[in-house]
């Protein structure tokens, strides 16, 4: 299976490089495409140096900040895999976990899987953001009628086929909620994978704040009983 990764960035000129060179070295990634959201540090300056040297396996794209969502909508349009899977640029998500994501689908055993960051082992997580974290577990649990543990994760494989057809809309980090319930809607169950976690705190550049929380719950009540 040709598994592409798109990873949208904003902004993580400590972070960048290592990040793209730990997927690079990944023999289960056939592609990598990087999404610069409007940068306006020296992640431009570090990805531009990337895609030149590794030209062969790495899709630099560049546009004007939007939001996570944005990016990798935009990212989608330039997939050549079958399969996706979502990459944040912060080291938060390890690389090394994806040959347990592929698995279950290597196995037929599944058409989607998640990496969830609360089966596996994780740094601890800052409080609010695990409150947060479990009450959008439970929303969409009990919305859907599954038994999600991350509903928020990264770590996201699917078809290419399949995500192109959820027509996702979301431009800001609600992409996350969007994805998800729109697997739901179409009967789709999700298979849950433990994969590790190393969380960011606000001072280390975490972005995500109550504020996303909200539109979540919301997008997840709206998905639910729209047609």
């Amino acid at each position: 299976m040709k598994l592409s990764v798109i990873v949208p960035v904003f902004n993580e000129e400590r972070t960048i490089q290592k990040a793209i060179q730990n997927l690079l070295r990944s023999r289960d990634v056939y592609e990598v495409i990087v999404v610069d959201d409007g940068s306006s540090d020296k992640t431009s300056q570090i990805l531009a140096k990337l895609a030149k040297k590794h030209f062969h396996q790495l899709k630099l794209l560049k546009k004007k900040n939007g939001g996570k969502g944005s990016a990798v909508k935009m990212g989608l349009k330039h997939v050549t895999g079958d399969y996706v899977l979502i990459q944040d640029a912060d080291l938060e998500y390890d690389p090394t976990d994806i040959p347990s994501l592929l698995e279950p689908i290597q196995k037929k055993k599944a058409v989607v899987v998640y990496g969830s960051r609360f089966l596996g082992p994780h740094v601890n997580l800052l409080f609010w953001h695990l409150m947060g974290n479990q009450f959008l577990n439970f929303s969409t649990n009990l919305l859907y009628n599954t038994t999600l543990s991350d509903l928020e994760t990264c770590y996201k494989v699917l078809p290419t086929n399949l995500l192109k057809e959820l027509n996702l809309t979301s431009d800001d980090f609600c992409i996350e909620p969007e994805i998800t319930c729109k697997i739901l809607k179409r009967g789709i169950r999700i298979f849950e994978t433990p994969i590790s976690y190393y969380g960011r705190d606000f001072s280390e550049g975490k972005k995500m704040n109550w504020k996303h929380g909200f539109s979540a719950v919301w997008t997840i009540v709206r998905l639910r009983f729209s047609d």
